[in-house]
C-alpha cells in the first residue's frame, strides 16, 4: 500500500546515497550477461510454450465446453461484503489512483508486480489511449469440490479467461477501464460449472493542482463457490448474483495535509441455487443494497512518517424474510500511522472502534475494538515480506448465520529467482465469531504460485492451495487441495 506522505528533497537526495551504499553495483554486468544469452534464452521458452500449449490444447480438446471461474487465483470467487470475510481487502478510503509520479527502477516496485526490461507489457496504443488484451487458460484438480467433511469427491476443471484493459494517456484527467468473461467446466460435476463477467471504470477528474475527483463504477455477475462460508448450507451448485457498485470521493491535498470524502453505493440481486436433494434454495432475502460515507485524514510530519484517521458509515438495508430482517446499521473508525522508510518499508498500522446493529434481535450490536495493519518490507532486492492483520464486522448467509466478528492475519513472501521467473508464497489465519447461533469457526490456508515469464507476450504459472476449516457446528467442518496450470498470453 502506498504511502500518502511525500519524501522531501533532502531525505530523497540522502536516500538515493544510501541506496548506492546498500545494493551491489554490478547491475550493468549482469545486463550485458543477459543480453547476450538473450538468444538461446528466447528458444529455449519457445519450447517450453509449445508444450505448455500443447497441454492445455489437448485438456480443453477432452473437457467439455468451458464456462466458469478461472484457476487464478485459488480462491472462491469474490462475494458481497456484507456476507463474506473480505480481509485485505483496501480501506475504502480514496488514495489518489493513477497520478504521473517519478518513474521507479524495476528494483525499486513490488517483486509480484515489477516488470523487468524485456518482459514489460507492450500494449496497443491508439491515439490517446493504450489498450492491454489478454488470454488465460488454465486447467485445475480440486480434490472436495463440494467442500464436503465427510464425503469428499475430486474433479478436473478446465478455464478460460479473456480480459482486456484500456487506460487514457491524458495529461490531467484519468480513465481506466478494466473487462473480463471468465468461463470453467468441469469434467465430472457440470452443475458446477459457471461463467462470471466483471466490468469496472475508474476515473480521475483534475480539478486544480492537488485537487481530484476520483469515481469507480462496477457491475458484475458473479458466483458464490459451493461450501463457501456465504454459500447456502447443503447447496449443490454455486449461488449467482449480480453486483453493481458506484464510489464518488473528493479527495484534496495541502501541504503537509491531505483529505477525501466520498460516498459509496453497492446493489445486490441474488439468484437462486439448487441443493443436495435437488430442491431450490431461494436466496432472494439477500438482495438489497449497501450506502456507505466514507472519510479520510493524513498528516505528513516527515519525509518517513505520517499521521491518519478514518472513519466510515454504511447503511445495509437487505430484503429479509417476514421473520428475520437482515438489516443493520454500523460504522468502523481507525487511526494510526503510515510509514515510509525509504523504499525499504511501507505500510500502514491502525487501530480503532467498530460496531454493528442488526435489526435482528436474536444478532443484536456487534461491537469493540477494531484494528488494522499493512506492511510490506522489501529485505532485498530480490525478496519482499509482507504481513497483513484485520478486524471486521461482517455477516453470513441468512441460511448459514448472522453477524460474525472475524479476526485475520496473514504471513507472506515473493522471491524472484530470476528476472523472469517468481515464486510466492503466504499463510492465512483466520477467526470467525458467530452472532445469532452458538459457532466458533478457526480457519486456516497457504497458497503458493510459480510464474515464469516465457517473454514479454506469455507466462505460466503452477499453483498449490490449501484451506481447511474447523468449526464447532460439525458439518461445517472440511479441508481441500487445490492444484492449477495456467498459461497467459498478453500484449
Amino acid at each position: 500500500m502506498s504511502s500518502l506522505t511525500p519524501m522531501l528533497c533532502g531525505d530523497r537526495r540522502r536516500h538515493d546515497l544510501r541506496r548506492q551504499r546498500y545494493w551491489s553495483d554490478d547491475c550493468g554486468d549482469k545486463r550485458d550477461a543477459r543480453i547476450k544469452f538473450h538468444r538461446d534464452e528466447y528458444l529455449a521458452e519457445r519450447r517450453v510454450v509449445a508444450a505448455a500449449g500443447i497441454v492445455i490444447v489437448a485438456f480443453l480438446a477432452w473437457a467439455p465446453a468451458a464456462r466458469a471461474q478461472v484457476v487464478t487465483p485459488l480462491v472462491p470467487s469474490p462475494a458481497p461484503p456484507w456476507s463474506s470475510l473480505e480481509v485485505f481487502e483496501p480501506v475504502p478510503f480514496a488514495q489518489l489512483w493513477a497520478q504521473s509520479g517519478e518513474a521507479l527502477a524495476p528494483e525499486d516496485t513490488p517483486v509480484k508486480t515489477r516488470q523487468q526490461p524485456g518482459y514489460e507489457s507492450v500494449g496497443i496504443r491508439a491515439g490517446p489511449w493504450m489498450f492491454h488484451p489478454s488470454l488465460t487458460g488454465g486447467v485445475r484438480y480440486d480434490n472436495n469440490v463440494f467442500a464436503s467433511g465427510s464425503d469428499k469427491r475430486g474433479d478436473l476443471s478446465a478455464t478460460i479467461k479473456p480480459s482486456l484493459e484500456v487506460r487514457s494517456l491524458w495529461e490531467r484527467h484519468g480513465i481506466d477501464l478494466q473487462g473480463s468473461v471468465t468461463s470453467t467446466s468441469y469434467r465430472r460435476f457440470s452443475q458446477l460449472d459457471q461463467t462470471d463477467a466483471n466490468l469496472r471504470l475508474r476515473g480521475r477528474i483534475d480539478l486544480w493542482r492537488n485537487a481530484a475527483i476520483l469515481t469507480s463504477f462496477r457491475t458484475a455477475l458473479l458466483h458464490e463457490g459451493v461450501g463457501s462460508l456465504t454459500s447456502p448450507t447443503n447447496a449443490a451448485e454455486p449461488t449467482p448474483y449480480t453486483l453493481n457498485s458506484a464510489d464518488v470521493t473528493y479527495w484534496q491535498q495541502s501541504g503537509r495535509w491531505a483529505g477525501s470524502i466520498g460516498l459509496r453505493s453497492d446493489a445486490y440481486n441474488f439468484g437462486s441455487t439448487r441443493a443436495i436433494n435437488g430442491s431450490i434454495i431461494n436466496q432472494d432475502a439477500r438482495d438489497g443494497h449497501i450506502d456507505a460515507l466514507h472519510g479520510r485524514l493524513d498528516y505528513a510530519m516527515t519525509g518517513n512518517l505520517g499521521l491518519f484517521t478514518a472513519a466510515e458509515v454504511n447503511r445495509r438495508s437487505l430484503k429479509g424474510t417476514p421473520a428475520q430482517s437482515l438489516s443493520s446499521n454500523g460504522y468502523r473508525a481507525l487511526a494510526g500511522v503510515n510509514l515510509q522508510l525509504g523504499r525499504l518499508v511501507t505500510g500502514e498500522l491502525s487501530a480503532g472502534y467498530a460496531s454493528q446493529r442488526f435489526e435482528d434481535p436474536t444478532i443484536g450490536t456487534i461491537e469493540g475494538p477494531t484494528y488494522r495493519g499493512l506492511i510490506n518490507w522489501s529485505v532485498t532486492r530480490l525478496l519482499d515480506v509482507h504481513v497483513k492483520a484485520e478486524r471486521l464486522v461482517t455477516q453470513a448467509a441468512d441460511t448459514v448465520a448472522g453477524g460474525i466478528r472475524a479476526d485475520a492475519i496473514q504471513v507472506g513472501a515473493d522471491y524472484e529467482l530470476r528476472r523472469n521467473i517468481v515464486l510466492s508464497a503466504a499463510a492465512t489465519f483466520e477467526r470467525d465469531k458467530f452472532f445469532g447461533q452458538a459457532r466458533n469457526d478457526d480457519v486456516f490456508s497457504t497458497l503458493t504460485e510459480l510464474t515464469y515469464k516465457l517473454n514479454r507476450y506469455s507466462s505460466i504459472s503452477l499453483q498449490h492451495q490449501y484451506f481447511r476449516r474447523e468449526s464447532n457446528t460439525p458439518s461445517a467442518s472440511y479441508d481441500k487441495h487445490e492444484v492449477g496450470l495456467n498459461v497467459t498470453t498478453r500484449y
